[in-house]
């Protein structure tokens, strides 16, 4: 594609640009995947950040180093080592983005470590004043092993922190896994996350258009489909809360617009009360003083990414709603402050104090 139509005109804001990030436990055929989704051409114009380029079997597709730490690959993407602090390498990338040194690329995805916890990856992006600007998140996707994946998710955190924290979950190795395993695993993966789609790799075979499709933001920096990303039929799923563990996910809703002074407030002492144990909130807000325009609201544990507001409904739902998936902690206290802020205006707001010392104990409520 031109630069012409990647670089914004002078003066003008750049586009966000969207973020993927690619996880999964040890084993689970993270590399394979990232394999598979390099050699499809739906990935001309994305850099790829990695880890650690040797421990990754890349070296089939590698072209020519086109600059210190940057490798060309076969499908005319980019590719970069994590060299130090993450914060630095992406700073340096959009330096040479913008001053012409490197072609303009589209979008960036970044393969994590087998244990790595997906959350700091996401806080550089969403808690940094300036690539919280030029970058936007896409999607968290994880691959899970078909074959092991049940093991570990019994016997590790991460895996378990990995799939709840997953916009897209990828089942891997479904060739060597009989059908019933892999159903058990669908069904222990639907539990831990009720809203992400599960989509079964064969052979290694993936469509980067399934899996880097259909998001909040496309590549062009519009709003993408709001409706696949907010996950119409997980959202059912999750009309009732879902146990696995100290894992839950549960769906706040209300029928009427809520102030957005109301909602700040909700959201504030949501993050400084709970912080890390909210691992992931997504959903569409309807604002009284915006009528008719709800407002995508995305958040990783205690950080919350800038809001985009869109022009019209999604679908036929036109009802406020909030998917919360939180880890070692109860649904009530996060309902009942929920009602008191949007759900039920009949009920008087909580002293914020008083909810914040003891959130657990029943709501105080100001008279």
């Amino acid at each position: 594609m031109p630069e012409a139509d990647l670089r914004p005109a002078p003066g003008a804001r750049p586009a966000p640009i969207p973020l993927t990030v690619l996880t999964g436990f040890l084993g689970a055929g993270k590399t394979t995947v990232l394999n598979g989704l390099l050699r499809d051409p739906a990935l001309a114009d994305t850099l790829v950040i990695i880890n650690e380029l040797g421990d990754v079997a890349l070296d089939h597709l590698l072209v020519e180093e086109v600059e210190d730490g940057l490798v060309l690959l076969s499908a005319g993407c980019l590719c970069c080592t994590v060299r130090g602090d993450l914060v630095t390498t992406l700073e340096d990338l959009l330096r040479r983005r913008d001053n012409g040194r490197i072609e303009p690329f589209r979008r960036i995805l970044i393969e994590t470590t087998g244990l790595a916890d997906p959350a700091p990856v996401l806080s550089v992006v969403l808690d940094h004043p300036y690539l919280s600007i030029r970058f936007v998140l896409a999607a968290v996707v994880t691959v899970v092993d078909a074959v092991n994946g049940v093991p570990s998710l019994h016997r590790h955190p991460e895996a378990v922190r990995q799939v709840a924290l997953a916009d897209r979950l990828l089942v891997s190795k479904t060739d060597l896994a009989a059908g019933p395993a892999a159903d058990a695993l669908e069904t222990r993966l639907r539990t831990l996350n009720p809203v992400a789609p599960i989509i079964r790799v064969v052979d290694g075979s993936v469509d980067a258009a399934t899996v880097l499709g259909g998001g909040l933001f496309d590549p062009d920096g519009k709003i993408g489909d709001v409706a696949a990303w907010l996950s119409s039929a997980g959202d059912e799923a999750a009309a009732e809360p879902v146990h696995s563990g100290s894992v839950q996910a549960f769906t706040l809703r209300s029928q009427r617009p809520i102030g957005a002074g109301a909602f700040d407030t909700f959201t504030e002492i949501l993050r400084a009360t709970f912080g890390s144990r909210i691992l992931r909130l997504k959903g569409l807000v309807e604002f009284a003083e915006r009528p008719g325009r709800p407002v995508v609201v995305h958040g990783v544990q205690h950080l919350l990414h800038v809001p985009a507001e869109l022009p019209e409904w999604p679908d036929a739902d036109r009802t406020t709603r909030l998917v919360v998936i939180v880890d070692d902690l109860p649904r009530e206290p996060i309902e009942r402050l929920w009602n008191a802020f949007a759900g039920r205006p009949e009920v008087d707001r909580p002293d914020a104090a008083a909810l914040v010392d003891n959130p657990l104990a029943p709501a105080t409520l100001a008279r």
